[in-house]
């Protein structure tokens, strides 16, 4: 384990400035614009308003104070869905996304769900290789509204 990676902490506790941080990091990240910005922050909003902690779950990961990662298990029927894998750049590559999947993958198998989805922009051909590595398989693509293509992946247990 790298040096860095175990000077990371995981938790699972929201603690003011986690909303704003998070949507100001896919922001300033990805720069799709301010309707793509709205959407982060309205979904990210509503999963935190509404969330059910024996279902669903919503990790951070901090390097000494700061928030340099994310990933989120939503429920939506009987599936879990990921969302929000996000890994600020000088982390990338030392097995926060692993460790962090891992969390998600170990969560999900706890609370029974038995398939799992993501939804993932069409030209993110490093995480959707992450994610086909995992087992998920591409399945269909649509259009936003803020014009990304976002493909689905799935993956049954």
């Amino acid at each position: 384990m790298s040096p860095m990676l175990q000077k990371i902490e995981i938790r699972h506790d929201y603690k003011a400035g986690d909303l704003g941080h998070i949507i100001r990091m896919h922001g300033e990240m990805y720069n799709y614009g301010k309707e793509f910005e709205f959407y982060v922050g309205e979904s990210l909003s509503d999963f935190f308003k509404h969330q059910n902690p024996e279902k669903e779950r919503f990790w951070i990961a901090e390097l000494n104070g700061w928030i340099v990662g994310s990933i989120c298990l939503k429920k939506a029927d009987d599936w879990a869905q990921l969302r929000y894998l996000l890994l600020d750049e000088r982390v990338r590559g030392i097995g926060l996304g692993k460790r962090m999947i891992d969390l998600f993958m170990t969560f999900m198998k706890e609370c029974g769900y038995q398939k799992s989805f993501l939804l993932t922009e069409k030209q993110l051909n490093t995480a959707a290789n992450l994610y086909e590595k995992l087992g998920y398989q591409y399945v269909s693509s649509t259009f936003t509204d803020f014009g990304l293509e976002e493909r689905r992946y799935e993956l049954v247990l």
